[in-house]
C-alpha cells in the first residue's frame, strides 16, 4: 500500500522537481528580457496571424461601443476577461500549430488532431465572447435607442 501512495505522491510532485535550465538552452533570468519576448510574441501574432488582426479590430470596436454605452464596472470586468480569453485562445492555438509544425512536416493524423483541437478552443472562446457581448451590450444599446 505504501508503494501506491509513494507512486501517487511522485506523480503529483514529479513535474515541479524538473529544472527547466537543465533541459532548455534558452531560459531568461532577466524579467525585462522575458517581457520583451512576450511583446515579440504579440507582435508576431499581429504581423503573421490574420485572425489576430481581425480580433484587434473587433476588440477596439467592442471597447469603443462599451465606452459609448457607459457600461458599469462589473460589465467592464466581464468584457475585459472575455476579450482576453479570446486573445489567449488564439495565441495558444498559434503556439500549438508552431510546435506541431516544428515536430513534423509529415501529414500525421495526430498532428491534425492537435491543430484542430487548438482551433476548436478558439472557436469556443469566440462563440462564448459573442454571447457574453450580446448579454452585456444589447440591453444598454436597446435603451440608448429607446427600444427597451
Amino acid at each position: 500500500m505504501a508503494t501506491k501512495w509513494t507512486d501517487l505522491i511522485d506523480s503529483l510532485t514529479g513535474t515541479m522537481k524538473i529544472d527547466p535550465d537543465v533541459y532548455s538552452p534558452i531560459t531568461s533570468p532577466n524579467r525585462v528580457k522575458s517581457l520583451s519576448y512576450a511583446i515579440a510574441g504579440w507582435l508576431y501574432m499581429l504581423r503573421r496571424q490574420k485572425n489576430t488582426r481581425i480580433q484587434s479590430v473587433a476588440s477596439v470596436v467592442v471597447v469603443a461601443l462599451a465606452l459609448w454605452l457607459e457600461i458599469d464596472l462589473t460589465s467592464w470586468a466581464i468584457l475585459i476577461l472575455t476579450i482576453t480569453m479570446v486573445w489567449m485562445a488564439e495565441f495558444l492555438n498559434a503556439a500549438v500549430e508552431a510546435c506541431v509544425n516544428l515536430a513534423t512536416q509529415d501529414v500525421h493524423p495526430m498532428a491534425k488532431v492537435g491543430k484542430d483541437v487548438a482551433s476548436a478552443a478558439v472557436l469556443l472562446a469566440v462563440v462564448a465572447s459573442i454571447l457574453v457581448g450580446l448579454l452585456l451590450l444589447a440591453p444598454p444599446l436597446l435603451r440608448k435607442f429607446g427600444w427597451a
